[in-house]
């Protein structure tokens, strides 16, 4: 699938927003007597919806078929969703692109999961400024030799000219002339430590979860040890939770008692230290 450039923002007007102001929703200012008029303000450009939806600031230390795996899942609640991109180059490192057969589709799953803390990182997700080659390829077949050729004419005519790549580049020699035999950041092996050895900490990640079971029935499990803070449900995946003790210590000590419990008298959940 290509690569696809993020939408760009259009930025808020000189009026106060509110806390809907990410959701579009703009308060009107309360009239001062007396007070001078402010000029008019343009008008906003309508906000560019697509098929394919842009995500940052993804977690970089996951690996990129457990990242597309995860996203997958996640999204798959809200339509068809017909590819995941990720690479684990350094210009498109901790981002992704998710496609799915509609417009209506991405722009729900836009709406819900926007800042949804992925891996403990949240999501930046607007919405993708050109179609990929598996939404034409779905939705427009017989256009679709024509938009793959023009995107490659596009990709080889930006090559030296696009920002992105031209900083990348930049880098790249920088790190080259700061001293030889280094390694590149690029070539560098991307391993992950298992789930089982992660460091303690005050959060637990819960796998392996009934699909009925509720929020409810582990604040009931876990309270049973102290210094219980949080408990979070991922409404797309119900077989993970978050479960957040006051300290590494209580953590510790509810991971160690309830890891392998069987929940609902057949399967063992799985609990870990959630990664930072």
């Amino acid at each position: 699938m290509a690569e696809l450039a993020p939408s760009l923002a259009t930025p808020l007007a000189a009026p106060p927003v509110d806390s809907n102001a990410m959701q579009g929703v703009v308060q009107a200012p309360i009239p001062i007597p007396g007070a001078v008029p402010a000029p008019p303000q343009p008008s906003q450009e309508p906000e560019h919806i697509s098929e394919t939806l842009y995500i940052q600031n993804l977690n970089e230390k996951i690996k990129i078929p457990v990242l597309k795996q995860t996203l997958r899942g996640l999204f798959k609640a809200y339509g068809e969703v017909l590819d995941v991109v990720a690479h684990s180059n350094l210009r498109m490192r901790g981002q992704a692109f998710v496609s799915f057969d509609s417009a209506e589709s991405a722009q729900k799953a836009l709406k819900e999961v926007r800042g949804f803390p992925l891996y403990s990182k949240p999501m930046q997700i607007s919405f993708a400024r050109t179609r990929s080659d598996a939404v034409v390829k779905k939705l427009d077949a017989n256009n679709f030799e024509t938009h793959k050729a023009r995107r490659i004419e596009h990709k080889k005519q930006t090559r030296y000219t696009n920002p992105l790549k031209r900083k990348f580049r930049q880098r790249r020699l920088a790190a080259e002339m700061d001293g030889a035999g280094a390694v590149p950041v690029s070539k560098r092996p991307n391993v992950q430590m298992p789930d089982e050895y992660l460091p303690p900490n005050k959060i637990l990640f819960l796998q392996n979860l009934p699909e009925s079971v509720s929020k409810d029935q582990l604040m009931a499990l876990f309270s049973q040890y102290p210094n219980l803070h949080e408990v979070r449900l991922i409404p797309t995946k119900k077989d993970i939770a978050f479960v957040e003790y006051l300290d590494e210590a209580s953590a510790t000590v509810a991971k160690e008692a309830l890891h392998n419990y069987k929940l609902d008298g057949e399967n063992k959940i799985k609990i870990t230290f959630a990664r930072k």
